[in-house]
């Protein structure tokens, strides 16, 4: 009965990864909820910070905020690239990155260098591996994001921007459709150009500003971008949770599957094994 020692040990040890990965299941549902309502929370102000960093954009103001102002030529781009610490969520990682490594070789075709922040132990790893220029990055976010853990790194993109180091800045995340569908977004942070903000925008008209136009709105566009990242950094932990937990659902129930062909292998090897016992026996008994 070797084989059938084997298989006994199959599964046991499909069994103890089921109850693992059943356990990772339970987990990530109950932390998806709450990374959903945080989402749910986070996502109306940044759309209508958005809407209102967009009217600026068109209004016509004495002051024009750097973040506002289109470069003639783009020699060199940043990408803020969210993804998870933690693996074991499916696609997630795999699709954000991809789509990354996908642009940044067309901006590398038109001789346009980039510059990456990254959020996310994943990410890091990975762009550490492709030999991507990493200018900053933040990771072991845990289960809820901080803003004063953000903005530094982000911050660093900013001032690129602002000094003239990078020409537009953009922003990678996986944003929640449904627990089943994640979609992942690559869109544009700066400049806030007609282009980036002509779905925002539905009517044009000035402002009257207190107490200036500049204090008002650099107030104004470091809180679209505050938000903006905020928001993004919400929509791909609720994302994670998601993904994770089917992703877990999917292997408890592969397991299940294998702990049932594995039983029925052991069965027939048992069954095998008795009728070969009995034979000798008849066979002996037979020969006396």
């Amino acid at each position: 009965m070797a084989a059938g020692k084997e298989i006994r040990t199959k599964i046991k040890s499909v069994e103890n990864t089921r109850k693992i990965t059943k356990a990772m299941e339970m987990v990530a549902a109950s932390k998806m909820r709450k990374a959903q309502e945080r989402m749910r929370h986070a996502r109306p102000y940044a759309e209508k910070i958005a809407q209102v960093a967009a009217h600026f954009s068109h209004a016509h103001s004495e002051y024009k905020h750097p973040f506002l102002a289109k470069r003639e030529t783009t020699r060199r781009v940043g990408v803020i690239v969210v993804t998870t610490d933690k693996g074991l969520c499916g696609a997630l990682n795999t699709n954000a990155l991809r789509q990354t490594v996908n642009r940044m070789r067309e901006w590398d075709a038109q001789g346009v260098g980039v510059d990456v922040c990254v959020i996310g132990n994943k990410g890091l790893g990975f762009m550490q591996r492709l030999g991507a220029n990493v200018l900053s990055q933040v990771t072991a976010l845990g289960d809820t994001p901080h803003m004063e853990r953000l903005i530094g790194p982000v911050q660093v993109m900013l001032q690129a921007f602002e000094s003239g180091k990078i020409d537009a800045l953009y922003l990678v995340y996986s944003r929640f459709v449904n627990t089943m569908k994640q979609e992942t977004r690559l869109q544009q942070v700066l400049p806030l150009t007609d282009e980036a903000a002509l779905d925002q925008v539905e009517k044009h008209w000035d402002y009257i500003y207190e107490p200036d136009a500049k204090k008002v709105v650099d107030a104004l566009m470091t809180r679209y971008v505050e938000a903006l990242i905020y928001s993004a950094v919400a929509e791909n932990m609720a994302c994670e949770q998601s993904a994770r937990m089917v992703a877990m659902k999917a292997a408890s129930d592969n397991a299940k599957d294998v702990i049932g062909e594995l039983k029925l292998v052991y069965n027939k090897t048992r069954q095998a094994a008795i009728t070969k016992e009995l034979s000798e026996i008849v066979a002996g008994a037979a020969a006396v």
